[in-house]
């Protein structure tokens, strides 16, 4: 029987580990790069001093951020620790680099409202989304027809960052939109089912759990995709979800349209829910459940854009707002 090879050993391994599929691309590019970039040795012929080489050149003949070099070195790690299970000692000194923290763009209510209009049809409803619930991007996008609520106006969103759910706001302004999609949805849904298809993924082992819950309609994609695909892990033919450049590209022209010099990306969206809700005298707390933070910190940047601390503070040169 054939040995697998290095990359789909790690593949493997990050399979076993639950790791999504983009980590899991992004992990497998940084492996090969890194046996490329040392003219093909075997990782086991290497340790700390090459990964320190490696790191080096990402940082200083590439100049990648921080955050792109201590992914690299994420990847490595794995690569070393659970593919390969190398001794720690091997890759001693070598640390991750220092990130910078910065105040997120954020833009303003009218600013969002603007650059809300230049969307249409999916486009709007998906960055409405974003912004009306503190939607990421990726949660946004593999919402599930199961995980809207429309009588407590709620949405649940299940495995977010940290594969952790909880619960957001569905903005009763979305209502109708909401059911016009979903009604878009189910047409296709049963369109795919008499082609003898209609399948979606399902996390984890329903699937063998739940032999028929693939093709249910509380299963299926709030934004399925234009056309069925096959699935880079199981290799079936199935609907997903729409791809993030979908959405990405739309925006990014929104934003061109509406002509704001201050620039931003579907995330910005993210970021105004949370410093209009500060506005608007929600706690710290509450935010912290509905962006699912772990640490209550990350939360507080938002405060710092606001620019008036956790306290409300105003400037001794300003006028005091009425109460």
């Amino acid at each position: 029987m054939t040995r697998p090879s290095l990359l789909e050993q790690a593949r493997a391994v990050a399979r076993l580990k639950h790791l999504s599929i983009h980590t899991e691309k992004s992990y497998l590019n940084t492996i090969k790069r890194f046996i490329l970039f040392h003219h093909k040795r075997h990782p086991r012929q290497m340790a700390g001093p090459e990964i320190r080489h490696y790191l080096s050149h990402l940082a200083v003949d590439l100049h990648v951020s921080a955050s792109t070099q201590n992914v690299a070195f994420s990847a490595l790690l794995f690569l070393y620790r659970e593919v390969l299970q190398v001794d720690l000692k091997h890759i001693d000194g070598v640390e991750y680099a220092p990130r910078s923290r910065k105040v997120p763009v954020v833009w303003t209510r009218v600013q969002v409202q603007a650059i809300l209009s230049c969307l249409e049809g999916t486009h709007h409803l998906a960055a409405s989304l974003l912004y009306g619930s503190g939607l990421r991007l990726m949660e946004c996008l593999r919402l599930r027809v199961k995980d809207l609520d429309f009588d407590y106006h709620q949405i649940v969103v299940r495995e977010g960052k940290g594969e952790k759910d909880r619960v957001t706001m569905l903005p009763r302004a979305l209502r109708s939109a909401l059911e016009v999609q979903l009604a878009v949805t189910k047409l296709a849904h049963e369109r795919d089912l008499e082609a003898g298809c209609g399948e979606v993924y399902l996390p984890y082992a329903l699937e063998r759990k739940y032999p028929q819950a693939n093709k249910e309609w509380g299963w299926q994609y709030l934004f399925p995709a234009a056309k069925r695909s096959i699935d880079p892990r199981s290799g079936k033919l199935r609907r997903h979800h729409l791809s993030r450049e979908f959405l990405q590209h739309a925006v990014k022209g929104a934003i061109k349209q509406a002509g704001f010099d201050k620039q931003g990306s579907c995330h910005t969206f993210r970021h105004a829910f949370a410093t209009h809700l500060l506005e608007d005298g929600y706690d710290i707390r509450t935010l912290q459940e509905l962006l699912g933070h772990s640490d209550v910190r990350t939360t507080q940047i938002y405060t710092h854009v606001l620019n008036r601390g956790g306290r409300g503070v105003w400037s001794p040169l300003d006028a005091r707002p009425e109460r």
